[in-house]
């Protein structure tokens, strides 16, 4: 095949004489035929930039074909091809937009003719989006909608009247509508709405690699303002205008490339449009791409880790050319006079550069120094672009010598002292790749993503979104949204050495083993290059090797027990450690996985805190005993009761029939309410079945007292979860005289307590009604799996310990989130007569990690290994149940 000759087989034009079903045949099997050529040539590695243009030709022909069949030259027409398809960029399944281009308000019989060209278009399955305008229908629309606009700007003739075709392009020219300064505004507007619409990030678990920052949309923005101002074809002719290097050029390109191929292989995968990259397609396309797993990195995670570096690439290019854009356009190349700032930098026009191209060459500090600047002058926009580029081209001679300078680490560590412009600092050091540079480990986890449901973010952005959260705690004005953390970090007599535990808390992501042990071995060697003290050097490193630890015993542990509080209290040592700790957990939860942040963790979190401080400042040499504590929360109870006009002889009398772990794991005003709702209630006559809508703990409670029954955990939480309710914990007693007291904290689906009033009221009817069947067989939970956790198949493992101190089993389950999980948990339980005493809820991604502390049905520790055995293996088969062969 020569150079340039078509992939697709040449294909005779249709037979005008064929009748309409002949014709429908002959064009689908055409498009089918170009289709399954292209695929092949795909496969084959073609490239990708050839196989869209080659579509596009195929898909001229075919519409060519078409409109000679229904309108042809005498319709005085022109048939427009617009959009991505104007710009002969069409995937599998991409829309063909068309424009019907008419001299005149159309007749009836042409109105016909141009419905039996779409009829047959869309019959033979393209997706064509289309339009019929005038002349006069193309400026008022265009003129009214930028997006029309750019459609017209794109347009190529197909067929038809080229006369009419070329007096559009005039009427709608710069000259006469939008020139290039209001086309580069709400060009510029239209993209920052965009970037907002999708979270201002392009490290989605699930991108969308034509709208996300860094896509292909942004590379679009970048070719239409081009053509608008400069009348460019080509994004190549951006280098004859000066406003691209070659290697620049080549980058852009390489990424449009990459984008193009996964958009190719997403479109023939999906079998429809599809730009989403979502994790039914991630597995197979790194598959594609020739990725494989490897000890330490999943295919997956290395492909993904390849797409989010290019998007961050491009989102870089993307910024530097609309900042050279705006000054042609806008400032008309007028940036005013420099400001001196020192010898090596200066300002133009708000915007920070250097004061000749020869700086990071002769000064290689000054790679540094650039930030350390734009904290210190808070008035700057930003990095001109024109600098910016110099940054790019000597980010190399950031070496092992550069960081052993002295002046750098001095530098480095000012910044980071800064009270102002950390969190957009270290995004400009990221953005550039000096941060990476600086640090050789954080640029391993650069665009590094977990294949998981947990970690939203890649690694690298995730980092930074924590060290924004520490930033806003210290941040007056934002003392109203975490207030405890807030008064916290006023305490806090290094602030950076917390920033520190923040950066390289996830450094060693990825490089296989315990991360925070091999990133705490980072921390302490780049404290110690920083001249850092031994005691500080230290503080750092133990937060980031136990920065997981505060969260994990919140979720997975009874905090509520003072062992439970002693323990944790002994590890931390000392109430400063437990203020930086507090700190940086709230932060990297929140950066975790926003979406997952509720008021519920908010509140275990405070009261682990709070709890650890006393016990820290009560002495760790003396532990508060079980006694104590619970006498300290009657007398509290008893205290918040009587504002009710309740006696303590009817609540001490009540009591009596309660154990001790009724009082130890309520709060005192958990034990008013429930004591208080007995009371005023008659559990003999009917069940007591009430809600609080928001607790102390961030969540609703809901609360039932009656007689003892079968299955009643099961069944409750079954129903729960049919409403959509998530139970984040759960406390099951049995009073000495057979009645149930079972407590269940809950949040809405969207991570919000039940404070609506008619939510609440469906939720008690629905309980109310429960009780009221006789007979309760059903326990499952119809309910399905989401799409995106069938994704992350998760082996079911039960695991058994002994808490002597409270003489009961602690049972930790690990499996996939599900609905209706806790019920058929429930009623294993009930079916090998074991009592659930508390349960602790924990899901983590597509991972649940509940704890379930439980006894034999005397109350007593399950110590028979038979009798665990039998359990672990009925939990299995029932949330595991045999595949169908």
């Amino acid at each position: 095949m020569s150079h340039g000759a078509s992939l697709l087989a040449a294909t005779a034009p249709v037979d005008t004489r064929l009748s309409p079903s002949d014709s429908l045949r002959f064009f689908k099997e055409r498009l089918r035929a170009g289709k399954e050529a292209l695929y092949q040539h795909y496969d084959q590695g073609v490239p990708v930039t050839r196989l869209v243009q080659e579509l596009s030709g195929l898909i001229d022909a075919v519409l060519r074909d078409v409109w000679n069949l229904h309108l042809g030259e005498a319709s005085g027409a022109a048939l427009v091809a617009v959009g991505g398809y104007g710009r002969r960029e069409l995937h599998p399944a991409s829309d063909i937009d068309i424009l019907v281009l008419i001299d005149s308000e159309p007749t009836p019989p042409l109105i016909e003719a141009i419905e039996r060209l779409l009829t047959l278009l869309w019959d033979i399955g393209l997706e064509v989006g289309h339009s019929v305008r005038t002349l006069d229908d193309c400026v008022r629309e265009a003129q009214a909608d930028v997006t029309v606009m750019t459609n017209l700007l794109e347009a190529r003739w197909l067929i038809g009247s080229e006369p009419l075709f070329q007096r559009m392009r005039e009427v709608t020219g710069p000259e006469y509508l939008w020139d290039s300064e209001q086309f580069f505004a709400a060009k510029t507007q239209e993209q920052r709405a965009r970037w907002q619409k999708y979270g201002d990030t392009a490290y989605n678990l699930e991108p969308n690699i034509k709208e996300n920052p860094g896509g292909l949309r942004d590379i679009q923005m970048i070719g239409w303002v081009a053509k608008r101002h400069f009348g460019a074809e080509t994004l190549h002719e951006l280098v004859d205008h000066g406003f691209l290097t070659e290697s620049e050029h080549q980058a852009l390109i390489g990424g449009q490339t990459l984008l193009w191929r996964i958009r190719f292989a997403l479109h023939r995968l999906a079998g429809r449009r599809e730009d989403r990259l979502l994790f039914d397609y991630q597995r197979t396309l790194a598959h594609q791409f020739g990725f494989s797993d490897g000890e330490n990195n999943l295919a997956v995670e290395q492909f993904m880790q390849q797409y989010y570096r290019t998007v961050q690439e491009l989102n870089q290019l993307n910024e530097m050319l609309l900042q050279l854009f705006g000054e042609a356009i806008l400032l008309h190349d007028d940036i005013g006079p420099p400001a001196p700032i020192n010898k090596r930098f200066q300002s133009r026009s708000g915007y920070l550069e250097v004061t000749s191209p020869g700086v990071f060459r002769r000064t290689p500090i000054a790679l540094l120094e650039v930030f350390h600047i734009l904290q210190t002058h808070p008035e700057l926009e930003g990095v001109r672009a024109s600098t910016i580029r110099l940054i790019r081209e000597n980010r190399h001679r950031i070496d092992d010598a550069f960081r052993a300078d002295l002046r750098a680490r001095s530098l480095f560590m000012e910044i980071l002292r800064e009270c102002v412009g950390l969190t957009h600092t270290m995004r400009r050091m990221s953005r550039y790749g000096v941060l990476p540079a600086y640090i050789p480990a954080f640029a391993n986890i650069v665009g590094r993503m977990q294949y998981d449901l947990l970690h939203v973010y890649t690694v690298d952005e995730h980092t930074l979104m924590l060290l924004r959260n520490l930033r806003r705690f210290v941040i007056p004005k934002h003392d109203e949204e975490f207030p405890l953390c807030s008064a916290v970090a006023r305490r806090i007599p290094k602030l950076e050495l917390l920033y520190l535990g923040g950066l390289f808390h996830d450094i060693a992501k990825g490089r296989g083993g315990d991360h925070s042990t091999l990133g705490a071995r980072d921390a302490w060697d780049f404290c110690r290059l920083h001249g850092l003290s031994e005691f500080d050097s230290r503080l750092v490193c133990w937060l980031v090797e136990q920065h997981l630890v505060m969260s994990m015993t919140a979720q997975r542990k009874d905090i509520s027990d003072p062992e439970v509080i002693q323990s944790f209290a002994a590890l931390i040592g000392d109430p400063t450690r437990l203020d930086y700790l507090y700190l940086l957990t709230v932060a990297d939860a929140r950066a975790t996985n926003p979406g997952r942040w509720n008021s519920w963790l908010d509140a275990l979190l405070r009261e682990l805190y709070s709890g650890t401080r006393r016990a820290l400042l009560r002495g760790l040499d003396n532990p508060q005993a079980q006694d104590e504590l619970i006498a300290q929360k009657q007398a509290e109870g008893l205290r918040l009761v009587a504002r009710g006009g309740i006696g303590a002889e009817a609540c001490q009398a009540l009591w009596q029939r309660f154990n001790r772990d009724f009082f130890l794991h309520n709060s005192p005003d958990e034990i008013a309410w429930q004591t208080r709702r007995i009371l005023e209630s008659d559990p003999e006559d009917r069940p007591l079945i009430d809600i609080r809508p928001i607790t102390a703990r961030g969540g609703s409670e809901i609360f039932i007292y009656s007689h003892d029954c079968d299955n009643l955990f099961a069944h409750t939480t079954a129903a729960l979860d049919r409403m959509g309710l998530n139970v984040m914990d759960a406390r099951v007693m049995t009073t000495s005289d057979g009645m149930v007291l079972n407590s269940y904290q809950v949040l809405d689906q969207d991570g919000t307590p039940v404070d609506d009033s008619t939510r609440v009221e469906e939720v008690r009817d629905q309980l109310i009604a429960l009780f009221g069947e006789p007979n309760r067989t059903h326990i499952r939970v119809t309910r399905t799996v989401s799409r995106q956790h069938r994704h992350f198949p998760i082996e079911t493992r039960v695991c058994f310990s002994v808490d002597e101190s409270n003489q009961r089993t602690v049972m930790r389950l690990t499996t996939l989130d599900r609905p209706g999980l806790l019920a058929e948990v429930g009623a294993v339980f009930e079916q090998c007569g074991i009592r659930l005493q508390n349960a602790k809820i924990a899901t983590v991604g597509a991972e649940v990690d509940d704890v379930f502390f439980i006894t034999t049905s005397e109350e007593t520790p399950i110590t028979c290994e038979q009798a665990l055995s039998c359990l672990r293996r009925e939990i299995h088969d029932r949330l595991e149940p045999p595949q169908a062969t």
